[in-house]
């Protein structure tokens, strides 16, 4: 079954000096406001659409990774995963870097490594984000 969820920007001002309040609706969770420095600059309380691509992505790339790993038969114990999304205005999104430490009883290094590769192809916030280089670093920790 399908799903479709939803988020909402009011916008108000003009691009260098205005501001936003960005609402995830669907779930309700909260309200997040955001403005052109607190994507070009410094974040300063203010989050960025490239802070919430970095969210989407690392969220999504757990649940493919612990997805892969438990229908290989080899759950995950603990999975930490940082997404870095970096903007460069002018050119746009230039690079996203996975970052992943796992737990996982009774894997090889190897066969790890091969998961997360597997998952970072597979995730659909990766497919999505095909216009851009994706890079992993996946490490499991005992």
């Amino acid at each position: 079954m399908a799903t479709t969820r939803t988020a909402t920007t009011q916008w108000k001002g003009a691009l260098l000096d205005g501001s936003g309040v960005v609402s995830l609706d669907t779930s309700g969770v909260g309200t997040f406001d955001v403005t052109w420095a607190s994507r070009s600059q410094e974040a300063n309380g203010k989050t960025s659409p490239e802070e919430l691509i970095a969210a989407a992505h690392s969220a999504c790339f757990s649940m493919a990774l612990s997805h892969g790993l438990a229908g290989a038969g080899t759950p995950p114990q603990s999975l930490e995963t940082k997404a870095d999304v970096t903007f460069q205005p002018g050119e746009g999104i230039t690079g996203i870097v996975l970052s992943v430490r796992a737990q996982v009883p009774g894997l090889s290094a190897e066969d790890f490594q091969q998961a997360a590769e597997t998952a970072k192809a597979n995730c659909p916030v990766s497919k999505a984000l095909t216009g851009t280089t994706i890079t992993l670093n996946a490490e499991l920790v005992d």
